[in-house]
Order: structure tokens, then C-alpha cells, then sequence
């Protein structure tokens, strides 16, 4: 990967931005996407919109990579100076005790770490009960609580203190690879896009808000509104299985480093899916397919249902211990996506019909 673009992705991965809470993020997305589009702006969901060419008349084309991630907030400041706190997003709660937090408080960052009652001390069957998030607890080093409240407030949110970490050259591990990775995918192909001939379609990459909260997807189905694209490309990360437990029946096999895998069933739509694999398979990009039989559970869900309706495609990148602090993916595999999303837009013509028929 060239080195901009990684620095890019790191400075996305080491910005704070849970669901509800993604200006931070998206301020950094923002400045990166100012050199590679003619229009950049926000909307009043949050979803940052970078056009490529303000002067294109072809159909429009939405790539949608969502910017939030995972986090908790803060829900109530204890006696003892702790704090109480609950999920923004799908945790498994036993990878939270002990884990180091940063609150993004209206001051700056107050650092802490997750507590729990010592297994030594846990009274009969309760010691060998899972831990719930109920049961947790941060602890900033206050004693009590005003010096908490004097530095915290209810509302506000958290993620996992957890640095970026190259494992190889390829395989770099953080917090919120679920989704900045599809954020970066999504720019990085408007990228590649300007550099090279300019496609007919009118193309729109797009960072949006609130997918890991679920419900109707808002920024997804807002900026669908709002654009009314006749294409549109949802990135996100797919699970990979290429380690224990990894089902290939259920999700397809997926390894680090087989490349972008592309949708196919339930909201998707089969003619953009077919010339994705077409294009895949010319331009001699790795991929693998995705089986999604009901709802894919990604921004797609919001943009399918969203207006008159549009042909979306749902294009994601294998991923190691998803929900996690450290989830695993491969530059490889970004890289090749955005290269295949590039090519799939430029593919576009006057005469392409995604029209099921």
C-alpha cells in the first residue's frame, strides 16, 4: 500500500468515533477526501459526501463505507467515582473486563479501565458465571463522585485505548476496522477514479453514521434519500474463516487475502453482482462470493428500501475477531476492492441496465 494511503488509514483508526459520536473521524476523512474530490460536505446526519466530478451527467453512484464503530457511553456516575456504562453496538461482553478506555469527555480524553469484582472474591456459582456488562465498571482513578462529575458526564462515549498494530507488512490489526476500512475503500477508489480517465457515472463516495447501532440505518438511508443514486456499492467488513470456528457452509470461505468478496441474494442486487464478478475476473482481482440470503446486515439494507429503490451491491473485506479490539485484516484485500470498485464504475455506459430481468 502506498504510504499516504496508510498513513490515511492509521490516523482513521487512531481517531474515537463510536455511533453518534463520528465528527472526530470524520473531520480526518474529510481533509483526505478534499484532495481527491471537487465537492466535499456534510450533512445534517453527520454522513460526509464527496462528489467526484460536479460537472457529470451519467447515473448516479454511491459508494457507502460507514465510519463508526463500536464503543459504550457512559450512563452514570457512582458513589465510589466510578462509572456505569452500556454498549453502543454489538460487544461480547467478556472481552471488556480489564480493557484501557478513552472517554471522550467535553474537556478531552479521560483515560481508564474497565473493573470487575475479582474472580477470588465472586461468592459461590456466581465465580464461574460469564460476565456481563451490568456487572462492570470504569475506573478513571477517582474516589469519589465529584471528582468524576467534575471530569465526566452522563452521555458521554467511549472506546477501547488500543493502538494500531502491523502484524506484517499486510495484516495490520486495530479497533474499528469494522467499518474505517470501508471508509477508506470508499475514497480510495474516488481516488483511483480521478487519477485515470473519468468514468460517465456520477459518482458520490460517502462516509456515513449510525450503521453498528442497526434499527433503519440512518445515515445509509438519509444520503440515499437525499442523492438518489441508481447505483450503489455498501463496503463493510465480512467475516473471515480461516480460523477456528469459521463457518464455510454458513458465510463461504474467506480467507485474508482472497481478495473483495461480493454479495449475491437477498437485498443485493443480481445484475450489479455479475458485473462486479465479471470485472473481478478481467481485470484479474482476487475474490470470493458472499452468500446473503436475507438481510446482509450492512448500510445496503438501508439504501435497498430508501425512495424509488436502487441497484445495490454489497462488496466486503475478510476479518479477523470482528467486534473486538483488535480485529485483523489484510491491506491486500482493501487495496484490490477499490481497484475492482474503480474498474465496476468505469464499466458503467449509457446502455448498462441493472434492471432484474
Amino acid at each position: 500500500m502506498r504510504a499516504e494511503s496508510l498513513a490515511f488509514l492509521r490516523r482513521l483508526l487512531e481517531t474515537p468515533g463510536p455511533s453518534g459520536y463520528e465528527a472526530p473521524t470524520a473531520r480526518v476523512w474529510r481533509a483526505y477526501a478534499a484532495q481527491h474530490a471537487a465537492e466535499v460536505r456534510t450533512d445534517m446526519s453527520g454522513n460526509t459526501i464527496a462528489r467526484l466530478n460536479a460537472d457529470a451527467t451519467g447515473p448516479r453512484v454511491l459508494i457507502a463505507g460507514h465510519i463508526d464503530q463500536i464503543g459504550l457511553l457512559i450512563t452514570h456516575i457512582n458513589g465510589d467515582g466510578t462509572l456505569a456504562f452500556r454498549a453502543i453496538g454489538g460487544w461480547d461482553d467478556q472481552i471488556l473486563t480489564g480493557q484501557r478506555i478513552q472517554i471522550i469527555a467535553k474537556d478531552g480524553p479521560v483515560f481508564g479501565v474497565i473493573g470487575r469484582v475479582p474472580k477470588h472474591m465472586i461468592k459461590g456459582e456466581a465465580k464461574y458465571q460469564a460476565a456481563s456488562i451490568e456487572s462492570l465498571f470504569i475506573d478513571i482513578g477517582a474516589d469519589d463522585a465529584a471528582t468524576t462529575a467534575a471530569r465526566v458526564r452522563p452521555g458521554d462515549p467511549a472506546v477501547v485505548e488500543q493502538p494500531v498494530l502491523m502484524l506484517t507488512e499486510d495484516r495490520i490489526a486495530a479497533r474499528g476496522l469494522d467499518n474505517r476500512a470501508g471508509a477508506f475503500v470508499a475514497i480510495e477508489t474516488l481516488r483511483l477514479l480521478k487519477e485515470g480517465d473519468a468514468p460517465y457515472a456520477d459518482v458520490y463516495a460517502v462516509a456515513t453514521v449510525a450503521e453498528e447501532i442497526g434499527g433503519d440505518f440512518r445515515g445509509a438511508r438519509t444520503v440515499t434519500t437525499a442523492l438518489q443514486p441508481t447505483i450503489a456499492f455498501a463496503l463493510d467488513l465480512t467475516f473471515a474463516t480461516d480460523r477456528p470456528g469459521g463457518d464455510v457452509q454458513e458465510f463461504g470461505e474467506h480467507k485474508l487475502g482472497s481478495g473483495p468478496a461480493i454479495a449475491r441474494g437477498g437485498m443485493t442486487n443480481p445484475p450489479l453482482a455479475e458485473l462486479l464478478i465479471a470485472t473481478a475476473i478481467a481485470e484479474n482481482i482476487p475474490y470470493t462470493i458472499e452468500p446473503l440470503p436475507r438481510s446482509t446486515g450492512t448500510d445496503a439494507d438501508g439504501i435497498a428500501v430508501a425512495g424509488t429503490g436502487t441497484a445495490v451491491a454489497v462488496v466486503s473485506f475478510p476479518n479477523r475477531y470482528m467486534h473486538s479490539p483488535n480485529e485483523v485484516c489484510s491491506l491486500a484485500d482493501l487495496e484490490a476492492s477499490a481497484r475492482l470498485l474503480a474498474a465496476t464504475i468505469r464499466a458503467i455506459t449509457p446502455t448498462t441496465d441493472f434492471t432484474p430481468r
